[in-house]
């Protein structure tokens, strides 16, 4: 639509528009994959679509309801979303202009009952098949890594794809041997950074992020322990839930709060007192909770691995370690570098992403 009227492109009025994802924001196992969608999903409403949000349900969380001008549809658990979501789209498909299949870990495979004239775009945000092993038993894992790679690959082989980060795209060409067309549309940024927090006066440093098998927070454990053999004064807090909660409560060094779930504000209080932002996950689509960080102006430290590669800039917004490097020592070591140009940077990177932005790449994407 390069021809089309700029003040038009917006508009999307004659728009019905369905975005499929894993979860809500809601969902008590909500992550960054969640909040990309939702943003998303409330601009498009905003400029006009009528947009359903079709998600699983968590316990206590109601079927229907209409959130910021999207209606949101509840349906089914882990897995059994996926079937009852398909059975969704196959009555009522032929209602909708484009589908939005956000792949967490396999996608919902929504070509399979939509007419051919539906557009639809499947958002990767990483490539999960390392992933599998960790959270499955090997034949389970293996099923997995079947659904995303060649059932994905053969699915969507007609649709646009929609990956977060360059290292995704990577992923998918060599991982999962995808041909198909792939376009970067990036995260956004919800964090103001306009808390006013001043730094704490002793080394902190905070984890945020879901307390899942993959985000491996035993080696931040592990690290923090070593560090603080060198550095007493040293504190640790980690603000998420999930399963691993009540194993990783049981095994705390001193120095270290699990917080849990904290509010926003509370959260982005916590993180702006901190000096340092540590990641430890194994890999990500992107890393956002690295970008709000940043917007805060605390640098990340975390391993150099997809996603979290393209979040962090190595020696200015933050420090990158080899995967199976010294975490500890890598920390020692920025905690000796830190200086106030890092927080600067750090806000200036943050300051490039907008949703508003990401939301008008994505409806470039659906008018082409």
């Amino acid at each position: 639509m390069t021809s089309a009227d700029p003040h038009d492109l917006y508009d999307l009025h004659d728009l019905r528009i369905a975005v499929v994802n894993w979860r809500d924001p809601w969902h008590p196992a909500a992550g960054g994959a969640e909040a990309y969608a939702w943003e998303l999903a409330t601009r498009l409403a905003a400029w006009g679509a009528r947009v359903d949000y079709v998600t699983a349900r968590a316990p206590g969380q109601s079927r229907t309801q209409t959130v910021d001008g999207v209606r949101v549809s509840r349906m089914g658990g882990t897995y059994t979303v996926y079937p009852l979501v398909l059975g969704w789209l196959a009555r009522r498909g032929r209602r909708f202009d484009v589908v939005i299949d956000c792949q967490n870990g396999i996608p919902h495979f929504s070509p399979w009952v939509l007419p051919r004239r539906t557009k639809v775009l499947m958002v990767v945000h990483h490539v999960h098949d390392r992933q599998f092993g960790v959270h499955m038993p090997p034949w389970l894992a293996a099923v997995g890594r079947f659904l995303e790679g060649p059932v994905s690959r053969w699915s969507y082989r007609r649709h646009a794809c929609v990956a977060v980060s360059e290292s995704t795209v990577r992923a998918m060409r060599e991982r999962l041997r995808w041909t198909g067309p792939v376009h970067v549309v990036p995260n956004g940024l919800s964090v103001t950074g306009r808390v006013q927090e001043p730094r704490s006066p002793e080394p902190r440093l905070v984890c945020v992020g879901r307390l899942v098998a993959h985000k491996r927070l035993d080696l931040l454990l592990d690290a923090f322990e070593e560090l603080r053999a060198r550095r007493p004064e040293v504190r640790l807090d980690i603000v998420g839930r999930g399963p691993e909660e009540a194993r990783l409560r049981a095994r705390l060094p001193e120095g270290v709060t699990l917080h849990g779930y904290l509010p926003d504000e509370d959260k982005e209080r916590l993180v702006a007192r901190s000096w340092l932002h540590v990641n430890a996950s194994q890999g990500e689509g992107w890393g956002l909770v690295v970008l709000e960080a940043a917007a805060l102006g605390v640098p990340t430290v975390a391993f150099d691995v997809d996603g979290l590669r393209d979040a962090v800039r190595h020696g200015e917004t933050g420090w990158l370690v080899p995967e199976g490097g010294d975490l500890a020592k890598a920390i020692d070591v920025a905690l000796d570098e830190l200086d106030d140009s890092h927080s600067m940077k750090c806000r200036e990177w943050a300051a490039r992403f907008s949703w508003d932005h990401s939301a008008r790449l994505f409806v470039r994407l659906i008018r082409d």
